[in-house]
């Protein structure tokens, strides 16, 4: 089977013929690299490249955030952008900019071979509600604009939706990826940063939106936030979301409750990576620990954020050689 094949008979809770995917769906840690060349591995191949030296199946992102690399930048990681109407205006015109749009057709029109033979899988990444506004008022001050600057809110998520709206539409007209990841981090290791009210009043009518124009291609979406996303699932569901990832055990989250409560919900990710540093033994169990869930269908295994500088290229090929056995394990 293709990449491709086993990933979307996966999202729609068939088995593949041979093996679960086997997928890292974000580029390694800069540390990490820096590491595993320092180890053996060849230095200068892309990331793309990467994922095939490694015998993984290649997911590749297509990004359609909406701030154009001509909008101003925060001074820091998580200052603002901008404080107020004004400021929002002042900055309006680097914002959901054609060139951004065409940019992704670019990226489509150069990946649409490979696809089209099931050589990639391809991940749609656009902002989502929460963490566009954060990245503008920054992280301090988009909670208080909630309360400060709730009609301001409003027009940015409804600019953003109908800007997401319009990717869809463009994209889809080249190739159809095959899942959406909206990015959100609205979550920490205590659970959500914001409330259902607020997630029902500034989130879920945009969600309610997009959502349509997915479902129009049959497009699998699904939220990435970090932290313990668990008490959010039916506020998610309720928006249309169909399912969540990364699922970072470290912060609480228990992917064998999830299926659980929510056998229909979709999940990737989930395996811990903080026991890929500690051999072969921890590794297993922590196989083991999943494999039920891998067995549900619905569920992509894969490291449940990104692969850490502690862990060695020796104990990586390890984690691999376990990930192939447990992938044929669960569709048998």
């Amino acid at each position: 089977m293709t990449p491709r094949e086993r990933f979307l008979k996966v999202l729609n809770f068939e088995k593949p013929e041979d093996r679960l995917p086997m997928v890292e769906w974000a580029p390694w840690w800069d540390q990490t690299m820096k590491r595993w060349i320092k180890e053996g591995i060849p230095g200068d191949i892309s990331y793309e490249e990467s994922l095939k030296f490694f015998g993984l199946d290649p997911m590749i992102l297509i990004d359609a955030g909406p701030i154009s690399h001509k909008c101003p930048r925060p001074q820091e990681y998580g200052a603002p952008i901008i404080t107020d109407e004004k400021s929002y205006e002042d900055i309006r015109p680097y914002l959901f900019t054609d060139e951004i749009i065409e940019n992704v057709k670019k990226q489509a029109l150069s990946l649409k071979e490979k696809h089209d033979n099931g050589e990639i899988i391809i991940r749609l990444w656009i902002d989502g509600f929460f963490w566009f506004p954060r990245t503008l008022f920054g992280i301090e001050d988009h909670f208080y604009a909630f309360y400060d600057y709730p009609d301001l809110m409003h027009r940015m998520n409804e600019e953003l939706a109908e800007f997401n709206i319009r990717v869809i539409q463009e994209l889809c007209n080249i190739l159809i990826p095959d899942m959406v990841g909206f990015a959100e981090d609205m979550s920490y290791n205590h659970g959500p940063m914001l409330s259902y009210k607020l997630f029902k009043e500034f989130l879920m009518p945009y969600y309610q939106r997009v959502v349509p124009y997915l479902d129009k291609y049959c497009i699998k979406n699904l939220v990435d936030s970090d932290g313990d996303i668990t008490e959010m699932i039916p506020w998610l569901i309720e928006a249309g979301i169909q399912g969540v990832y990364p699922l970072e055990k470290q912060a609480g989250v228990d992917i064998v409750k999830i299926r659980q409560k929510y056998p229909g919900f979709l999940m990737m990710d989930g395996y811990d990576k903080m026991v890929m540093s500690k051999g072969e033994e921890k590794m297993r169990m922590e196989f083991e620990r999943i494999l039920p869930v891998m067995k549900s269908g619905g569920y992509i295994p894969s490291v449940d954020h990104q692969t850490p500088p502690e862990v060695s290229l020796d104990n990586y090929r390890i984690y691999l050689k376990l990930f192939e056995e447990y992938a044929q394990r669960a569709v048998i």
